[in-house]
């Protein structure tokens, strides 16, 4: 497949501010390695915006870097789960059209119902099984750290993915609500 120029463009800025997001805004939540991040909630809007290759390339090189960065080394099951969080959203957020300027408090909705399944799948399955394929960690740890994260990165963007998602659709002209001048 091979992406545009938008594409690209999108990736590499997508993930810029997914680093600078996930590096200086993270609150810890008390349990190791496990923080309220907002880059999901941008991550969301991405992934809406230009669907679930750029969505999951945002987020792979963004928390690539961000590991390599912050710890000298990348925790690959994570950095594979917020891939996998983004393309499974992505698919899912096809539904919203944001391009057409008509997103309801209906697509709202479903859109926060894919994304909690995106972070089950991501935080609570992809994650801890990473863990513990790849690095041995012990299951209890990983899956406390996994509901953890399912639960903050769903109400980051519960809130902050949503607010995002309604400022940018105010940003588009609805599909229609133009008419030609005689």
């Amino acid at each position: 497949m091979k992406l545009s120029t938008r594409a690209v463009v999108a990736t590499g800025i997508g993930a810029a501010v997914f680093l600078i997001l996930f590096k200086f805004v993270a609150i810890p939540t008390g349990i190791p390695n496990t923080q309220i991040n907002v880059a999901e909630a941008w991550l969301s809007l991405i992934t809406a915006i230009f669907g679930p290759l750029v969505g999951g390339l945002v987020a792979f090189i963004g928390h690539s870097l961000n590991d390599a960065i912050s710890y000298g080394s990348i925790w690959w099951s994570w950095v594979i789960a917020d891939a996998f969080y983004a393309v499974i959203l992505g698919f899912g957020t096809r539904r919203l059209k944001l391009a057409d300027g008509d997103l309801t408090k209906s697509k709202l909705v479903w859109f926060n119902i894919e994304q909690l399944i995106a972070n089950i799948v991501a935080w609570s399955i992809i994650a801890p099984l990473g863990d513990i394929v790849i690095y041995n960690e012990p299951a209890n740890k990983v899956f406390l750290q996994g509901f953890v994260a399912t639960g903050v990165n769903f109400i980051s963007t519960l809130i902050l993915g949503t607010l995002l998602l309604v400022a940018y659709n105010k940003t588009r002209v609805k599909r229609g609500s133009l008419n030609k001048e005689d």
